[in-house]
């Protein structure tokens, strides 16, 4: 009480100062439940509002982000031929990992939130928490060198153009964070795409190149030195034998044997693996998806219509069998890309995806089967998730109005 006192005491003047007290009543609300009450007619107020949900998700993708940030660490040691061991050296690769992915969460969270600052101002009403989670999965989406001008281009063009032109959170027709990345794809395509992007702290990833650690060799040496332990080496190269390529860019051109020449299945289900910074541990991303299931954030029907839709496509693929990609059996599917990511995360945003109970099983039947054509048919682009539930996005209404339409049509033969 003490503590709920002192924050009333701070609060600005709404007429004098109102940017002040719209930045005030955000912090406000994110640490307090609001007490208020609805008057007239039956309304129910849940002590799970929208921050208390967004929190919820932020902390099922907290494994995710941790071993990111490891993960980046070990590519970068596996390129130069140190510490290949998957427990050599954690605090340099951790360190190395949170350099590279803190100021990509940061400059999401200045730029989508000061834009929700400044439209929450402008229009007169509270900060529209929306973008907490969409800055906490952004950074787990993107490729860890990816440069910080693009990517608050890519937010702005997402938080403006995807949410604040259709109203603002609970409005927007597209996953507000897909649409960040798709902007990325579309405008830099060599940014997010093929062997060389992957992995961190190279100017260029070919054999010979050297690192280049800056200030972070300076600050951390010392300290590291003084514990006996590794240090960073700048005299270090990347290894001739290593290229960076990911499983999906192996498999879409030389098939799933190849792709065993490089990654065992064990790697690939465990994430340590190239890939974008929060999307290749699959374990983790379960326990997440499991998280948000249980506290009734995420529909398990959408999750499970996607697997099935994924899966049918794949065997439909394997039968077919007209390229190395389509003979990569059904399963191993799964263990490549960012599928069980999409799944968990993007594909059961309540704002984006279906309403209705049969409309989930179909949207994310039709997302699983699209994701899969696209992934396997197309030959410029061996991932489908992200256009794939854009475009079911797109569908969303069209599917929950086909679903009532038919619920009413029973009901009318059965009157």
């Amino acid at each position: 009480m003490g503590l709920l006192e002192f924050a009333k005491k701070l609060e600005p003047d709404k007429k004098k100062s109102p940017f002040l007290h719209t930045v005030y009543d955000g912090f406000f609300t994110f640490l307090f439940t609001p007490n208020t009450v609805t008057k007239g007619g039956v309304h129910v107020r849940d002590a799970m509002d929208l921050k208390r949900t967004m929190t919820f998700v932020v902390l099922a993708l907290m494994l995710p982000f941790v071993f990111g940030a490891y993960n980046i660490g070990q590519q970068h040691f596996m390129a130069i031929g140190q510490h290949t061991g998957y427990y050599e050296a954690l605090h340099l690769k951790l360190i190395f990992g949170l350099i590279k992915i803190i100021p990509i969460w940061v400059v999401s969270m200045v730029v989508g939130l000061g834009i929700e600052f400044y439209f929450a101002n402008r229009k007169g009403h509270g900060i529209e928490e929306g973008f907490l989670v969409t800055g906490a999965l952004i950074p787990l989406i993107m490729p860890p060198d990816i440069p910080l001008w693009i990517l608050t281009f890519s937010i702005v063009f997402a938080v403006i153009l995807g949410k604040e032109a259709f109203g603002g959170t609970g409005m927007n027709i597209w996953n507000i964070a897909l649409l960040s990345r798709v902007f990325v794809f579309f405008a830099y395509p060599t940014t997010i795409s093929g062997d060389t992007v992957w992995v961190a702290g190279f100017e260029h990833l070919t054999p010979g190149a050297a690192v280049d650690y800056g200030w972070a060799e300076h600050l951390f040496n010392g300290l590291f030195n003084a514990f006996g332990w590794s240090t960073f080496n700048d005299s270090a190269h990347i290894t001739d034998a290593f290229t960076g390529a990911t499983p999906l860019g192996i498999a879409a051109h030389a098939g799933w044997h190849e792709v065993t020449e490089v990654y065992s299945p064990s790697q690939m289900w465990w994430g340590v693996i190239p890939g974008s910074i929060g999307e290749t541990s699959k374990p983790l991303i379960l326990i997440g998806a499991l998280v948000l299931i249980i506290t009734g954030i995420a529909s398990w029907r959408i999750m499970a219509g996607m697997i099935l839709g994924a899966a049918l496509v794949a065997l439909g693929l394997n039968a077919w069998g007209a390229t190395p990609f389509m003979e990569v059996p059904w399963y191993y599917q799964f263990y490549m890309g960012s599928f069980f990511f999409a799944m968990a995360f993007m594909a059961t945003d309540p704002v984006t995806g279906s309403n209705t109970q049969r409309g989930k099983w179909i949207y994310g039947f039709l997302i699983g089967c699209i994701g899969m054509v696209i992934r396997v048919l197309n030959p410029a682009y061996p991932e489908g998730w992200m256009l794939a539930i854009l475009l079911l996005n797109t569908f969303v209404p069209l599917i929950d109005y086909l679903v009532v339409q038919s619920n009413i049509t029973k009901r009318l033969k059965r009157a």
